[in-house]
C-alpha cells in the first residue's frame, strides 16, 4: 500500500520533509493559500492544492500533517474538515500537528519538558494550545503533537541580514532561546511516522538554548564581519510580535525525541548549524 501524506499548510518545514519522503515512494499532497507557491511545492516532491479553494480529498490518505497556523477563530483545518476527519479517524496511520514551545510560557530561564503544564502568555501560544486541544479531542485519531522551537535552515539564517547591515544584538540579561534546524524537524517527523505512538507530545529543539546575541555574534565571526552593535532590550525598537518572544524565557529539553524516537540530531547546536548553513547558502 502506498503511503499518502496530506500536508495542510505545506510550507518551509513540510517541504523539507517531503523532499525526504518523495524519493522513498510516498505520495504527497500539499496545500497552500497562495497559487504562486505551487511551483515550490512541486519542487519539494508534493502535488499542490490551493486551499481554501479546492477542497482537499481525504480518499486514500494514510498520513496527515498540519502546519497551518490557528487564529482567534480556531484551527482552520478543523473549521472546514472536522466532521470528515472525525468520521475517518481510523483511516489514518499517523497524524502530526506542528505546534510551538510558546505554549509553555515564561519560566525565567528554567528547563521545561513535555510534562511541564502549558501556561502560554503570548496570544500565539494560547491559540496553539487551543488548537492542540481541539485536535486531541477527536476520538480515535492517531495524533502526535510536535512543539517546535525557533526554526532556522537554508535561506532562513542570520547571514543575509548581516550582509544587508542594520542587524543588532538585542541584550536582555539572562534571556535564552531554543532553536531547531529544519532538517532535524524533518527527521523527527519521519522517525515518528515509522514508529507511531498516538497521543504523544514531543519537544523539537536542539541541545543548547543560548542567548540570541551569541548566535548573531558567531554568524558575524564566520563571515568575517564586524560584531553588530549591542542594544539593551529596554531601548530596542521592536514590533509587538518580536517583543513578545523576549517576554518568555525558558530552556526546552529534547530527551524524548532521542530516547523514544531514536533521533540523533544532525545539528545539535547553533554552531554546527550555522557552519552548515554557510556551505549550503554558498557563503564559504
Amino acid at each position: 500500500m502506498t503511503n499518502t501524506l496530506l500536508s495542510f499548510g505545506h510550507g518551509y518545514s513540510a517541504r523539507v520533509m517531503s523532499r525526504r519522503l518523495a524519493p522513498k515512494g510516498w505520495q504527497i499532497i500539499g496545500t497552500t493559500r497562495n497559487a504562486d507557491q505551487a511551483g515550490s511545492i512541486r519542487e519539494s516532491g508534493a502535488n499542490p492544492i490551493v486551499w481554501p479553494g479546492e477542497r482537499p480529498s481525504l480518499d486514500g490518505v494514510t498520513h496527515l500533517l498540519v502546519s497551518t497556523a490557528p487564529t482567534s477563530a480556531g484551527d482552520p483545518v478543523l473549521a472546514e474538515l472536522r466532521e470528515e476527519i472525525t468520521a475517518r479517524a481510523d483511516q489514518f496511520s499517523w497524524v502530526g500537528y506542528l505546534s510551538t514551545t510558546a505554549i509553555y510560557g515564561d519560566h525565567e530561564g528554567a528547563w521545561v519538558d513535555e510534562c511541564t503544564p502549558p501556561a502560554p502568555t503570548a496570544e500565539r501560544g494560547r491559540w496553539r494550545l487551543r488548537a492542540e486541544e481541539e485536535w486531541a479531542a477527536i476520538p480515535g485519531l492517531p495524533l502526535h503533537i510536535f512543539r517546535l522551537a525557533g526554526i532556522y535552515g537554508p535561506g532562513r539564517g542570520p547571514f543575509s541580514k548581516l550582509k544587508r547591515g542594520g542587524l543588532r544584538r538585542i541584550i536582555k540579561q539572562g534571556q535564552v532561546f531554543s532553536r531547531i534546524h529544519v532538517d532535524d524537524i524533518a527527521q523527527v517527523l519521519e522517525a515518528s511516522m515509522l514508529h507511531p505512538k498516538p497521543g504523544e507530545i514531543y519537544n523539537v529543539c536542539d541541545d543548547e538554548p543560548v542567548p540570541p546575541q551569541d548566535v548573531i555574534g558567531y554568524a558575524a565571526e564566520l563571515q568575517g564581519l564586524p560584531l553588530p552593535p549591542a542594544v539593551p532590550f529596554e531601548e530596542a525598537e521592536l514590533t509587538p510580535m518580536a517583543r513578545s518572544f523576549y517576554n518568555e524565557n525558558k530552556r526546552v529539553r529534547n530527551d524524548k525525541i532521542k530516547n523514544e524516537l531514536g533521533v540523533r540530531l544532525l545539528y545539535p547546536n547553533y554552531r554546527v548549524g550555522l557552519e552548515a548553513l554557510m556551505e549550503s547558502d554558498g557563503l564559504t
